[in-house]
Parts: C-alpha cells; sequence; structure tokens
C-alpha cells in the first residue's frame, strides 16, 4: 500500500449539511450487524492462525499459494460460492543483496534491503549524486551529474524542501532515476531506528533495468553531509529471481435480492512482502474483508445488489489482480455492472467513510449517522478525494466510484513497520478489526440495499478531469498510465 492513500483517509471533513433519509430498516439490520460482529468476529482469530500457519503471503510464492487457499476454504466454510480468478504475473523474489559506502579506508558494508522488481543480477560501483526527494525538478537541476552515476534519494518529501511539494511513489521516483540515465539508486527510509523498508520499484510490476535498494534513515541522512564536502563512492552487488508463475484473486459472490444485475466490489489485497507477515499490511484490510463476507452469511443478508468480495493478489507487486480483475471485466463488458468498488487496505479504527465520488456524501452520511446512533465514538465523518497505489486505482481509472473506510489510525505505532521486517501480529488491535467490519458491513450493506446510488460511472473525460484536479497527472505519466493526449 503506498503511504498517500493512508493519509488520504485520516483526512476527513466533518458534515453540518442535513442528512438523506435512510431507509428504515437499515437500523435493525446495523444493530444485528453490530451484535454479529462485536461477539463472533473472526477476523482477528484468523489473521492470527495465518500469521502463524503461512508466513508471508508474497505473491507467486509457495506461501501466497497457501494464503489463497486457505482464503478459499474460508470463504466456502460461510456458505458461499467461491471462485479462483487465475491470473499471469512475473513474480519477483529476493536473493542476496551487498551494498558498500566509501569510508577512510575502502569500501564498508551498510545495512540494505532490495527493492522488488530489481534485475536478476546486477553489479555497479559509482559516486553517489545527492538527488535530493528524487522528485522531476531535482533531476532538472542535475541532469548533467547524474548519467552514469549512483542516485541518493529520500523516499518522502526533507524537512526543510519547499513548501507545496507533492511526493512521489519510491516506483516513480525510480522511474524518474531510469530516464536521466542513473546506474543504480539508494533510496533512504523516513522512519528512524535502522528500520528498512521493501516494496516494489517499479511502475510496471516488470523488471527495471537498474538496481535500486533501501538504507536506513541514518546510513541515509549521513551520506548526504558527507557529499556536501567530498566524493562518495558506493558498490551495489545483488542477485534476485524473476520469472512467470500464476496466482490467482479469490471470489465469493452474494446475488442480488432485486437489482442482481449490479454490483458492488469490496476488496482487499491478501498478499504481503515477505520480510514479516505482513500483519498490518494488508492482513488487517484483508482479513476484515473476510470477516465482512462471514457476517454476511451468518446473517443471511440480502441487499438488492450483489456483492463480490474480491482478495486481491499480487498488490505489492504492481497492482497486478485487480488490474487483472478490471481487464477481464472490461473484456467480457461486466464492467458495466459495477456500481461501487470499496477498497480496504490497511484499514483500522474507522470513524467515518471516504469516496472517490463526493455524489456519495448523502448516502454514505445517512448511513453512518444510524452507525453513530448505535456507537458514539463512530463520528460519521466524510471525505472525497484520491490516491493511487491500492487496489481501487484500476477500478477509479475505468471511472468506477471507489471508497470505503475513513479516519481510522493504525494500532500500536506500526505505520513505523511498513513494508518492513517488523509487520507482525503482535501489532494487530483486535477491536480496531472489529470496528472496520462491523462499521463497514453497514456502508457495504446500504450501498448494496439504497434505492438509489447518486455516484454515477464517469465518462472518459469526466475521468479524465477528476485526476487532473486531484493532481494525478504526472505520477500517472511516469507509470504510463496516462491515456490522454489533449489534456494540460
Amino acid at each position: 500500500m503506498n503511504r498517500f492513500l493512508l493519509s488520504l483517509v485520516c483526512c476527513i471533513v466533518t458534515a453540518h449539511v442535513s442528512i438523506a433519509q435512510p431507509n428504515p430498516q437499515w437500523s435493525s439490520t446495523f444493530r444485528k450487524i453490530n451484535d454479529e460482529v462485536q461477539t463472533n468476529s473472526r477476523a482477528y482469530t484468523s489473521l492470527k492462525e495465518a500469521t502463524e500457519t503461512i508466513g508471508h503471503r508474497l505473491t507467486g510464492s509457495a506461501n501466497g499459494k497457501k494464503a489463497e487457499e486457505y482464503a478459499y476454504k474460508l470463504l466456502k466454510s460461510y456458505g458461499y460460492q467461491v471462485k479462483y480468478q487465475p491470473f499471469q504475473v512475473e513474480s519477483w523474489s529476493r536473493g542476496t543483496i551487498s551494498t558498500k559506502i566509501q569510508n577512510g579506508t575502502g569500501l564498508a558494508e551498510i545495512k540494505s534491503v532490495s527493492l522488488a522488481h530489481s534485475p536478476v543480477k546486477a553489479e555497479i560501483e559509482g559516486s553517489l549524486v545527492d538527488m535530493g526527494n528524487g522528485l522531476e525538478e531535482d533531476y532538472l537541476a542535475n541532469s548533467d551529474r547524474i548519467k552514469g552515476k549512483i542516485a541518493l534519494v529520500y523516499l518522502g518529501i526533507l524537512p526543510g524542501s519547499k513548501a507545496g511539494l507533492k511526493n512521489l511513489h519510491r516506483s516513480e521516483k525510480t522511474a524518474l532515476a531510469i530516464r536521466y540515465g542513473a546506474s543504480g539508486i539508494i533510496i533512504f527510509n523516513t522512519v528512524p531506528n535502522g528500520v528498512l523498508l521493501t516494496g516494489t520499484a517499479s511502475v510496471t510490476g516488470k523488471l527495471i533495468p537498474i538496481p535500486a535498494v533501501c538504507i536506513s534513515l541514518e546510513d541515509g541522512m549521513k551520506l548526504k553531509e558527507q557529499l556536501k564536502t567530498q566524493d562518495v563512492r558506493s558498490r551495489i552487488l545483488m542477485s534476485n529471481f524473476s520469472g512467470m508463475i500464476k496466482a490467482r484473486n479469490v471470489i465469493a459472490t452474494l446475488k442480488g435480492s432485486d437489482l442482481p444485475n449490479e454490483k458492488v466490489v469490496v476488496g482487499g489485497h491478501l498478499d504481503s512482502w515477505d520480510l514479516a507477515t505482513g500483519a498490518i499490511d494488508n492482513g488487517i484490510g484483508s482479513f476484515s474483508v473476510l470477516d465482512m463476507a462471514r457476517t454476511f452469511s451468518a446473517l443471511k443478508l440480502k441487499p438488492k445488489r450483489s456483492i463480490e468480495f474480491v482478495m486481491f493478489m499480487g498488490e505489492e507487486q504492481g497492482l497486478l489482480g485487480s488490474k487483472a480483475y478490471v481487464e477481464k471485466a472490461a473484456k467480457d463488458g461486466s464492467i458495466g455492472r459495477i456500481r461501487y468498488m470499496l477498497n480496504y487496505d490497511m484499514t483500522n479504527d474507522p470513524k467515518g467513510f471516504s469516496s472517490t465520488n463526493s455524489a456519495s456524501k448523502e448516502l454514505f452520511q445517512s448511513i453512518g449517522n444510524l452507525a453513530s446512533e448505535i456507537d458514539t465514538n463512530f463520528k460519521n465523518t466524510f471525505s472525497a478525494g484520491a490516491g493511487l497505489h491500492s487496489d481501487h486505482q484500476p477500478f477509479m481509472l475505468q471511472g468506477i466510484p471507489t471508497g470505503g473506510a475513513g479516519g481510522g489510525r493504525l494500532p500500536n505505532n506500526s505505520g513505523r513497520c511498513y513494508h518492513a521486517d517488523c509487520d507482525a501480529f503482535d501489532l494487530v488491535d483486535e477491536q480496531g478489526m472489529k470496528n472496520t467490519v462491523r462499521f463497514n458491513s453497514m456502508l457495504i450493506y446500504g450501498l448494496a440495499d439504497s434505492e438509489i446510488i447518486a455516484a454515477q460511472r464517469l465518462t472518459d473525460s469526466q475521468t479524465r478531469d477528476f485526476l487532473l484536479k486531484n493532481n494525478l497527472k504526472e505520477p500517472l505519466e511516469i507509470a504510463g498510465e496516462w491515456r490522454w493526449k489533449d489534456a494540460e
């Protein structure tokens, strides 16, 4: 998951407008949902079992296959018709890594982690160039210095940078380094105390031509200071594995009562990186979705529209599973049936709802108003906006309204363990997961059962304008996903 998406759902605007009157039957249904989840939720215990018996859930690995089978069997046990949706993926897994930095006597090893989709084999040595935040303006200012050199880049936005800078994803920063001729890139983390992260350095999910590594915040800042007064060289040696394999999304369908040909897609990515067990990213999201499905089955809920509960694989390696889902839906014409996509990625203890479409505000807050009557800790906040790098993105690029939870916070200071070797089950908060399940089961039911969904699918030109408004043209261009030629 991208941290911008997490910050988006935390930036909430509380409404001070009249709330639409919900279906009077929803109140009773929502109370049943609340009681069922508070009493019988299996989100926490299922996640615990999965982390203990499977471990990490890297797409394309044996563990990834076990995770797919675990989710399939769990959904079957809840009484669903379940299917696999296979897709081909270029699998990547790490091998060996050695990153050395010049010191007074030669080259000394520093702790590092390969970023995903780095080359199968790489051996480079060259001068480091401080490229600051690694944004386009940094390369434009240093384009004559970076060719054939190794870029040193901060993962975030450096303190003291000019106001208003918009950060880019690590893969987009790597793409810029490649574009301007760098022979390698060293990205240093934002989290203190020696924490390293992994994640993809590829905007396409395919191998990149240069090695990309992550080092600690402390080592990165030390190098920045050295580069102010002296030339610093680095040597990177790495070996990795890459090859085409099969992975599978897992899909469970609940058929709607009155409008079965319309559907709400409810998804979360099941896969994780391999440095830990991915309990936070995205165990808390995907296993909450599994428990939402359990809740609907246990209560025999039957809203008007159909619901598809989807466990996506390959999110961490470039949204591969969700892209495969959308590509198939576009090919067979079923994409026109999707009225909404709700995405749960690192979701915890929400206080409201969010959407890419502001027309959803009235409906979402009418649902939230009933939720807050059940539990006043739910503040019924609402945010509208858009970000990239999670499984909502392929749907959003097709103009489909997307949304989910809002206003939550990660448990137990777990943000420091994003994509790192400390993303373990002891960070998970059980009640936080229950809150995700109960409040968002209410959202799913209300959305699927509503007489009218005001948020409509955008036309192609409306989608372009929406993306421009949300300042997403630049990262989409870097990723090669900006399909419009005439937009400014």
